[in-house]
């Protein structure tokens, strides 16, 4: 009963094997994929492929523009970057139907540096995912303590805070304002994630991959299949069998998706 909350299945790394890629994972036992998008062109591919195949599901983003363009001009992803804001959130709300989350948002001050316009299209998320009372996957690069700051201010709701590496007094008061965390699989040897899902309650852990990075084997892509080693170093930190940390997990998926 193994799940991904955050991955990238619309990326040319997995899309161009993502027969391979969905059936790798349902032998591995993984039982539901979120599939972010972070623009309008990655939204429209992520629901596409949500909808052929049925473990996967589709969570909606509005990455950071500043940010977004950034990284597009360095590794020529996403493609036909949107720049109307409104345009994107008229599109989430339109396939509210359809999506599981909003994701993947929020702040990126590594990439961009407009940090008063990204907190105004952020706020505007929070407002629709809690108008479409929809968890919402938060992605806070070098901005920690403002993404907490924003989304305690703006009464964020089913909040799941991804890759989060903030300072643990931040991770504290995280986990003591409800928010979730999903824990990456290269926790098998990032000490940053293993002092994460240390110090949260285990109610509050979810998994992830975000493949096609993050992956926990060294000089190979990351894909859902690798999930196990998320949920086996977890088991190992938190001292339960590995079955146990699977079932706790999956029905923190359960409570915050379904």
């Amino acid at each position: 009963m193994l799940i991904d909350v955050h991955t990238h299945l619309d990326h040319p790394m997995l899309y161009d094997r993502i027969d391979e890629i969905v059936e790798n994972a349902k032998k591995a036992g993984v039982k539901a994929i979120i599939t972010n998008g972070v623009d309008l062109s990655t939204n429209k591919i992520n629901l596409e492929i949500s909808k052929k195949y049925d473990i996967v599901k589709c969570a909606m983003g509005l990455y950071p523009k500043d940010a977004l363009r950034r990284e597009a001009d360095e590794v020529g992803y996403p493609k036909n970057l949107s720049e109307d804001i409104d345009e994107e959130i008229k599109f989430i709300d339109d396939n509210k139907e359809e999506i599981i989350a909003i994701g993947e948002v929020g702040l990126d001050y590594h990439n961009g540096k407009d940090k008063e316009g990204q907190k105004k299209v952020f706020k505007q998320v929070i407002e629709l995912s809690k108008k479409l009372d929809n968890p919402i996957i938060v992605h806070s690069r070098k901005a920690e303590s403002d993404v907490i700051d924003v989304l305690e201010e703006n009464d964020a709701r089913k909040v799941i805070l991804h890759c989060f590496s903030g300072k643990k007094k931040l991770v504290l008061r995280a986990a003591k304002l409800g928010y979730s965390f999903s824990i990456p699989a290269n926790i098998v040897f990032s000490e940053q994630f293993q002092i994460l899902a240390k110090e949260v309650p285990l109610k509050q852990l979810l998994t992830e991959t975000d493949a096609p990075w993050l992956s926990p084997y060294k000089g190979k892509a990351n894909e859902p299949a690798f999930i196990s080693e998320a949920v086996k170093k977890i088991a190992d930190i938190k001292e339960i069998s590995q079955k146990d940390a699977e079932n706790i997990i999956y029905m923190n998926y359960q409570k915050m998706f379904l």
